[in-house]
């Protein structure tokens, strides 16, 4: 296993990266400590709060006051799973905070040969794959630097990005099928 970033060195990333900070999500859970009791709640039809949250969005409304970019994509199935729901349930405090969250069908990722595993790109020029247990639980990020890598995963990032549909059309969408 490679070298992994996490807690306080992988949360750094998010304050030294310098003008874009891009990621693909492609699971259907995630299995996150500080997650688990908001999310119960959510499925129990409670208000799962924010104060749990208020730290990452925090971090993401500095980085959108001094001019930085953050967008992800979301590959999402056709039915989501309860824990896909709780994410775009939060979905739209990322969306207030600045933060720029796209979604992509997993039939239409499919087409486009996008990976199955997550990942971050910073500036273009860093790449942070994403490690994962089975069932969710975040091991750690891995960062390559080498440029065939980057420029590979800038492709997706592209070919992703263009195919997806912002948060609010998203939503909208759901909304209105049948």
């Amino acid at each position: 296993m490679p070298d992994l970033l996490t807690g306080e060195a992988f949360g750094r990333l998010f304050e030294d990266f310098e003008h874009t900070a891009w990621r693909l999500e492609t699971r259907t859970v995630y299995t996150v400590d500080e997650e688990q009791e908001p999310f119960a709640r959510h499925c129990r039809g409670e208000d799962p709060g924010t104060d749990w949250f208020q730290p990452w969005l925090d971090t993401m409304r500095r980085g959108i006051e001094t001019g930085k970019r953050i967008e992800r994509v979301r590959v999402v199935p056709d039915v989501l799973t309860e824990y896909l729901e709780f994410e775009l349930w939060l979905c739209q405090f990322n969306v207030k905070a600045g933060e720029d969250i796209r979604y992509l069908r997993q039939q239409e990722a499919d087409r486009l040969k996008l990976p199955a595993y997550d990942y971050w790109l910073f500036d273009s020029r860093r790449l942070g794959l994403m490690h994962f247990t089975d069932d969710g639980i975040p091991l750690g990020t891995e960062i390559i630097e080498d440029p065939g890598a980057v420029v590979q995963h800038s492709y997706l990032r592209d070919a992703a990005w263009h195919h997806a549909v912002p948060y609010a059309d998203y939503v909208a969408g759901r909304a209105a099928a049948p």
